[in-house]
């Protein structure tokens, strides 16, 4: 793409500067952390995927159809839309708030308040910046860390003169982050994903794709064990995106992960203790038997796993899990996805169509810390404790969107940077690979 030649000196910066609409790429954070860690719902509970209408008239769609009874990973997976305001009628908009505004959102207004916050609705938008800080509380074990662009400056006979002291919290734990981690692996890894072209052999990876109304923006939000990065696609003036069937911040956001990710040693994203894995019915919700013929594995909050089938019969199914893991170095030699600008149709029909247009601009945001051991001090992290403190705020009126798809820390508007967090001497407490 050739976007012409800069012409401006510190011009608009897109990536932090910009308050864009998210479409869906704020469930993970609006809906399913606060869910998750208030033991509201796990990724097994059932919610009903059909048309309805909910308080003062909000009648959301799905542009993909509806799917019935189905498990919270399932919705997540295609991104369906009903079960998602379900789930924030559950947690209230005023909850979910408080957890946004921990992970760094600052752009929320009183008007944000309302259940279409839970596809992000919003009276603003947000930055890719907060949009990639926010993703990376979670690639960090549930810890904040503002985005920073320097660590100190020095003098010329090396004297520090200035130091960035960089703000941290703990929003949730590393338990509940690990769990989000698993779900988020499923709009990669499902038969019905929205972001199964931003795998990456051997290295797990978690993403979440954005779609508005009108497909005015695209988005693409995203982790492994190494990096955190989100890209956004777009027009300052809103304008609709012709590419069919195509995410142009998606392929933008896998064709620079997987180049970064090259010459890297496969890896997992860590399970801390306290965590439950169990075989699921998806027909139920609850733990399979062996009369259950359609089931999957699920991951919970040691504490939270729910009954075993109530609808067939049999034995309680033990969980199986593949534990080989590939530690090959993974060599980025496939060829870089490409836009087709020549497949477009009409998406007056279906607005939430992947589509795209070559003069929208791209912003990506990545976020890294030095590859630790991705353990967090026990001490330094308690379990599921998130203070929820909040104002009292008025019924949103944003728009809903309309998708189908599926020792500081450096953000770059333009390149990917690899920056290692410093800590001050007193921090002790190691960090995750990702923030």
């Amino acid at each position: 793409m050739d976007f012409g030649e800069k012409e401006t000196f510190r011009g608009l910066n897109r990536a932090t500067q910009s308050q864009r609409q998210t479409g869906s790429a704020i469930k993970p954070l609006a809906v399913l952390a606060p869910g998750i860690n208030e033991k509201i719902f796990t990724g097994a509970t059932i919610y009903n995927d059909e048309k309805k209408t909910f308080e003062d008239g909000y009648s959301p769609g799905n542009n993909s159809g509806y799917l019935g009874k189905i498990t919270v990973r399932r919705a997540l997976e295609s991104s369906q839309n009903i079960p998602f305001v379900e789930m924030m009628q559950e947690i209230t908009p005023k909850k979910a708030i408080s957890y946004l505004e921990k992970m760094g959102i600052t752009s929320l207004t009183e008007n944000d308040e309302g259940l279409p916050l839970a596809l992000g609705g919003l009276d603003n938008g947000i930055t890719p910046l907060e949009m990639a800080a926010a993703y990376a509380t979670i690639a960090n074990d549930g810890i904040y860390r503002e985005p920073t662009f320097y660590s100190s400056i020095v003098d010329n006979t090396g004297k520090t003169v200035l130091k960035k002291k960089q703000e941290k919290r703990t929003v949730f734990s590393e338990q509940v982050a690990y769990v989000l981690k698993k779900l988020l692996q499923q709009p990669v890894e499902g038969n019905s994903g929205t972001a199964t072209y931003c795998s990456i052999p051997g290295i797990d990876v978690a993403a979440k794709t954005g779609t508005t109304d009108e497909n005015y923006d695209k988005w693409l939000c995203g982790f492994t064990p190494y990096y955190t990065a989100v890209t956004w696609f777009g027009f300052d003036q809103n304008e609709t995106i012709y590419y069919n069937n195509q995410n142009p911040a998606g392929i933008m956001w896998a064709n620079v992960m997987s180049s970064i990710h090259d010459g890297f040693t496969g890896a997992r994203f860590y399970q801390p203790n306290k965590i439950s894995v169990e075989e699921i019915c998806a027909d139920t919700g609850e733990i399979a038997r062996s009369g259950c013929t359609n089931t999957y594995v699920e991951y919970f909050l040691e504490g939270t796993e729910p009954e075993e089938c109530t609808k067939h019969s049999g034995i309680k199914v033990n969980v199986h899990i593949d534990t080989d893991e590939e530690t090959n170095v993974y060599v980025d030699n496939k060829e870089d996805l490409e836009l087709d600008p020549d497949d477009e149709e009409d998406i007056t029909k279906n607005n939430d169509i992947e589509n795209n247009i070559a003069k929208n601009e791209v912003i990506e945001n990545t976020e890294n810390i030095e590859n630790t051991e991705n353990i967090v001090n026990d001490e330094y992290i308690p379990e599921n404790t998130v203070d929820s403190e909040n104002d009292i705020y008025e019924p949103s009126t944003g728009e809903n969107n309309t998708e189908s798809e599926n020792s500081n820390n450096e953000i770059s508007n333009e390149e990917i940077v690899d920056n290692t967090e410093e800590v001050e001497e007193e921090e002790t407490t190691e960090e995750s690979p990702t923030t």
